[in-house]
C-alpha cells in the first residue's frame, strides 16, 4: 500500500447523479502539476480560483473553482488539488478522463481516507466515522460519527492505553527486581488501578456496543397468523402505507422490509407471510421465507388476534403459541407477545401484567403502540441521549471484549495466586488487542477490509 502512495490518484467525490456542484479530487506527488494544467494557471495554496477547466488539446470541458492544499495541510497529508465544477455526470467523467489520461490512476473505493491514515492525519477509528458519517441513517448516528471523526472514541481508548502502559511498568518492575522487600503485588495501588481499569474498559464497552447500535440497528420481525395485523402495524410504525392492507387472509406473500428510525434507533421491520398450513405453492413459499427471517431476528414480534386474550388479560400459553406458529420454544428470549385489535375487543392497552413482554394495543388505530415501540428500544439497548456516544463497529467491541477479559483474568490470577508474571502477560496482550481499535497495530489485510467498504471518493 506504501509503494501505491507514489502514484497520483483522481476520483470523482460527489455522489453520482445530477447538482448543482460536483467535485472531482486529486491526490498525490502530480496533482499540483496535473490541476494546473488542466486549469491553464498556477495554483496558490489555499486559494479558490475561478478558471476554465481544458483538455490537452484545449477544448473547453467546464469552468469552475480549483483549490490546492500543499502537503501536509491537507486531508491526505499529500499535495491534494480538487476540482469543483458543475455537477453533471457527463461533464465530470470527462474532467476525471482528462486527469486520468495525463497521468493520474482511478482511485479505490476509501483511498484518500487511506492515505490520511497512513499519513497519519487520522487514526482507524477517524477514518472509519468518516464513512459512518456518510451512512448515518438518524441525528443520533451523525452526532455519534461525528464525535468519533473529532477524536471521542480514539481519546477514550488513548486513556485506557496510558492506565495499561503504568500498570505494565509498576508490574514487570516488581518482577524485574524480586530481591527487593517491598512486595509490589500486593500494594493496595495496584489493586485499586486494576480496579479503576477494568471499570473504564466496561464503561468504554458500554459505549461502544450504543456506538454499534446506532449504526447498525436491529432487524424486528413481524409474526402470526394471517391476518392477525402485521401489515396494519408496519404501517403504524412507518407512518405510511407501506403495505396493502384487506380482509382476505393470506395477502402478504413475500417480505416486506422498511428501514426506519424510531426515535433515533435505526430499526428494519421485516413484514413476513401469515403463519398457517397451506396448500397453495407461493403461500407456502411465503411462510418458509418467514420462518427464516424469524430464526435471524434480533426481535420476534408475535402479533395474536384473540379476543379470548382479551378478556382474560393474560395471552395462552406462550411456549405452546411458539413452538405452534414459529417452531422453535428457544425463540422465546428474544419474543415480545402483542395482543391485537383491542379497540374491537375492549381490552386495555399497553403492558400487561406477564412472565414475558406482553401488549395489547391497536395497530389500526396506533392505540398502544409507542409502549410497544419504548420496549423494542429497551431491549435493543438503546438509550436516546442529546450528547450521544461515539460511532463503533463490531471489531471494536470484539478487540474490547478481548482486553477487559484479559485484565479481568489476570486480576483473578494475581488475587488468587499473586502470579505476577501471568498479569503482565495478559496486559500485554490486551494492550495490543486495544491497539488494534485506532491503528497501532494492523494488518494489510484489515485495512484493505475496512477501507474497501467506503465509497469511491472518499
Amino acid at each position: 500500500m506504501v509503494a501505491n502512495q507514489r502514484d497520483t490518484i483522481a476520483a470523482i467525490a460527489t455522489a453520482p447523479g445530477r447538482g448543482g456542484v460536483g467535485i472531482v479530487r486529486l491526490s498525490g506527488p502530480q496533482a499540483r502539476p496535473l490541476g494546473e494544467a488542466l486549469c491553464g494557471r498556477q495554483l496558490t495554496p489555499r486559494h479558490a480560483h475561478y478558471c476554465d477547466f481544458c483538455a490537452g488539446d484545449g477544448e473547453l470541458l467546464d469552468q469552475g473553482i480549483a483549490i490546492y492544499f500543499a502537503q501536509p495541510h491537507s486531508f491526505t497529508g499529500e499535495e491534494v488539488v480538487e476540482l469543483q465544477g458543475h455537477g453533471g455526470p457527463v461533464i465530470l467523467d470527462q474532467l476525471l478522463a482528462e486527469l486520468l489520461k495525463a497521468g493520474a490512476r482511478q482511485a479505490r473505493p476509501g483511498e484518500f481516507s487511506e492515505r490520511a491514515f497512513l499519513n497519519d492525519k487520522l487514526d482507524l477509528t477517524q477514518a472509519e466515522a468518516i464513512a459512518d458519517l456518510i451512512d448515518a441513517s438518524s441525528q443520533a448516528a451523525t452526532r455519534s460519527a461525528l464525535r468519533s471523526l473529532q477524536g471521542a472514541f480514539s481519546a477514550a481508548v488513548e486513556q485506557l492505553l496510558v492506565q495499561m502502559t503504568r500498570l505494565r511498568v509498576f508490574v514487570e518492575a516488581s518482577i524485574d527486581f524480586p530481591e527487593e522487600e517491598i512486595d509490589f503485588l500486593a500494594d493496595s495501588a495496584l489493586h485499586s488501578q486494576l480496579q479503576a481499569l477494568i471499570a473504564a474498559l466496561q464503561s468504554t464497552l458500554a459505549g461502544a456496543r450504543e456506538g454499534a447500535l446506532l449504526r447498525d440497528g436491529i432487524k424486528v420481525v413481524l409474526a402470526g397468523r394471517p391476518n392477525a395485523g402485521k401489515s396494519s402495524l408496519l404501517n403504524q410504525l412507518a407512518g405510511r402505507d407501506s403495505a396493502i392492507v384487506t380482509e382476505q387472509a393470506g395477502t402478504t406473500r413475500d417480505l416486506l422490509k422498511e428501514q426506519l428510525v424510531l426515535d433515533g434507533l435505526p430499526v428494519e421491520i421485516v413484514d413476513t407471510a401469515g403463519l398457517r398450513d397451506s396448500d397453495d405453492l407461493v403461500e407456502r413459499e411465503g411462510i418458509r421465507r418467514a420462518r427464516a427471517e424469524i430464526a435471524q431476528a434480533d426481535l420476534c414480534l408475535l402479533l395474536v388476534d384473540d379476543p379470548e386474550c382479551h378478556q382474560s388479560g393474560a395471552a395462552p400459553n406462550l411456549a405452546a403459541l411458539l413452538t405452534d406458529l414459529l417452531g422453535d420454544s428457544a425463540l422465546l428470549d428474544r419474543t415480545v407477545v402483542a395482543l391485537n385489535k383491542a379497540d374491537l375487543y375492549g381490552g386495555a392497552v399497553g403492558q400487561l401484567e406477564a412472565d414475558y413482554p406482553l401488549f395489547a394495543l391497536s395497530a389500526a388505530t396506533g392505540s398502544g403502540v409507542p409502549a410497544l415501540v419504548a420496549h423494542i428500544q429497551k431491549a435493543a439497548g438503546y438509550r436516546a441521549t442529546e450528547s450521544g456516544g461515539y460511532s463503533a463497529r463490531r471489531r471494536h467491541i470484539d478487540a474490547l471484549e478481548r482486553a477487559l477479559a484479559l485484565v479481568s483474568d489476570g486480576y483473578r490470577h494475581l488475587q488468587a495466586t499473586a502470579a505476577g508474571e501471568l498479569l503482565a502477560e495478559d496486559l500485554r496482550i490486551a494492550q495490543q488487542a486495544l491497539g488494534e481499535i485506532t491503528g497501532q497495530v494492523s494488518s494489510d489485510q484489515l485495512l484493505g477490509e475496512i477501507f474497501s467498504s467506503f465509497c469511491i471518493g472518499k
